[in-house]
């Protein structure tokens, strides 16, 4: 499925140029006669069209943190090579490697393409693990579909409704280089139906709270650590269910910490109400939910570990 007629790839090795020129680049670069750590996202937009995203002090997640210093560029491909450049440089991505000179043309350094994965990525589920899904069958979720190698579909929920608990989920996103904003790579993991944590191809991006790892509507990640498109990337929850009293009034709001490929993005974070799209009430218990919002995004190796009242 593509939103807004646009292509949804999701085999790399037919993606095509613009695939293998967006990503992450890392490496140190002179400047005023000093090498710093430098971090580069790459994203692709279509037609040889990128925007090239510098951070200063690295990779977000490894080194640099939201409010340090970074800079955006628009670039294109012309004659083999995608070029930028800034106030002090001049950049030239090929081969995998982000060459950067100064404005006379003398080199002060090279970034190299870094392939992150998160360090909780094939996680395997503990002793006293619920198996969600592990790629044979969708036997625990309504009118589940696997695809023909092993992934979960999205527009689905759990048979299994579920209070408190640790929850790892692994999702990819489309390659979508054409499509900009929420027509990109969109879905959302729904705890209890309830509460949704959006998936998107937000590579590059601010990090808002409709973005990848947001708590939609609601509350921005304190870092967008959202790989490139068909990597493959985790969701690891510690969620608090909220409570009822035995009227069915709420006393406690629901919380939650978020790993978003091993970086911590939200630490107890209260939640005070629903996000849109899912059931219409709170309760005690309920479903975990992935929505369809008209991409091809994929899950796998779901499980979780109820926790004690």
């Amino acid at each position: 499925m593509a939103a807004a007629g646009q292509p949804a790839l999701t085999d790399a090795n037919s993606a095509g140029p613009d695939f293998q020129t967006q990503g992450e680049y890392v490496g140190e670069i002179e400047i005023e006669g000093v090498k710093k750590k430098v971090g580069v996202q790459v994203i692709a937009l279509g037609e040889g069209k990128f925007s090239a995203v510098v951070y200063h002090g690295g990779l977000p997640g490894d080194g640099w943190k939201k409010g340090d210093p970074k800079e955006s560029f628009d670039c294109k491909t012309e004659n083999g090579a995608t070029a930028f450049m800034s106030k002090h440089h001049q950049a030239r991505i090929a081969d995998g490697k982000i060459a950067v000179n100064d404005l006379s043309g003398e080199e002060v350094g090279t970034l190299k393409k870094a392939e992150r994965q998160s360090p909780t990525l094939a996680a395997k589920p503990p002793a006293d693990a619920v198996v969600l899904f592990d790629g044979s069958n969708a036997d625990q979720f309504v009118h589940g579909k696997v695809t023909p190698d092993g992934l979960l579909q999205v527009g689905t929920k759990t048979k299994l409704e579920f209070g408190s608990c640790q929850l790892h989920v692994e999702f990819r996103t489309p390659f979508m280089p054409a499509a900009r904003g929420q027509g990109r790579g969109n879905s959302g993991v729904y705890l209890h139906d309830c509460y949704e944590f959006q998936v998107l191809d937000s590579f590059g991006l601010e990090g808002k709270n409709n973005e990848c790892g947001g708590l939609y509507s609601m509350e921005e990640p304190k870092l967008n650590m959202c790989f490139p498109p068909l990597a493959w990337q985790t969701y690891d929850f510690d969620f608090t269910a909220p409570k009822f009293d035995s009227a069915g009034k709420k006393t406690a709001n629901a919380r939650v910490t978020l790993r978003h490929n091993g970086v911590v993005i939200y630490d107890d974070l209260e939640i005070p109400r629903l996000t849109p799209g899912g059931r219409s009430n709170e309760a005690a218990t309920g479903p975990l939910a992935l929505q369809n919002h008209g991409n091809s995004v994929v899950y796998r190796n779901i499980w979780l570990v109820e926790k004690k009242p």
